[in-house]
């Protein structure tokens, strides 16, 4: 189950509930609907998709590369349980390694996080993900879960939010023209009760640091 309410924008401002009203139909105020979800965003943070391992790990050299891993096809599932939205997700991570020889095991870290308004860390865990090369073998995948607890009341919209997002506005009306998002409270609470799922490779900063300088 997700969890969407619909709003119309006229013009530059929002207007009111669409109902079934799919995105980018008009309605019959001429507002546009859209839709916002209480479910989280689940993305992969730049920089931290990719991981390589060294030997030495304090080698920087490319003849030096051990391993290379990628963290890819994130899919995700949102359903309400009790007071919280629950977000479970699965992603691959798929590894080439420099030597085929011999069987190996290479257990990678990740982490999951959840932020509120873009910034606000809600909660942090580091979990790892295990990739079993066959001897022989240079690539081999693995599989990493992930899970997100939001509390459903901290991702809905107060009642007058709600109100002044969705009320609808007539042509003449004094703010008819005013984007209510432009309005700095009605900005701020939207960002306070959006939230994101992110997944990527737990680094060390000299880690991170090469995947941004690459």
């Amino acid at each position: 189950m997700t969890f969407r309410k619909s709003l119309l924008l006229s013009g530059l401002a929002a207007v009111s509930l669409a109902g079934c009203a799919k995105d980018g139909d008009f309605d019959s105020s001429g507002g546009i609907a859209v839709t916002r979800s209480s479910c989280p965003a689940v993305a992969v943070p730049v920089y931290t998709g990719d991981l390589t391992l060294f030997d030495p790990a304090t080698s920087r050299d490319a003849r030096a590369i051990d391993v290379v891993a990628t963290l890819t096809n994130v899919r995700s599932t949102c359903a309400e349980q009790g007071e919280d939205i629950v977000t479970n997700a699965t992603f691959d991570v798929v590894a080439i390694r420099r030597d085929s020889a011999g069987a190996r095991q290479v257990e990678l870290p990740y982490f999951v996080s959840v932020v509120q308004g873009g910034r606000a860390v809600v909660s942090k865990r580091v979990n790892r993900v295990t990739i079993n090369f066959a001897d022989g073998q240079t690539r081999a995948s693995g599989k990493g879960t992930a899970a997100g607890f939001i509390n459903r009341a901290a991702a809905t919209l107060p009642p007058e939010i709600q109100e002044r997002l969705t009320r609808k506005r007539k042509a003449g009306d004094m703010d008819a023209a005013v984007d209510p998002l432009a309005v700095p409270e009605v900005r701020a609470a939207v960002q306070r009760a959006s939230f994101e799922m992110l997944i990527g490779f737990q680094m060390t900063d000299a880690q991170l640091q090469y995947n941004a300088t690459r």
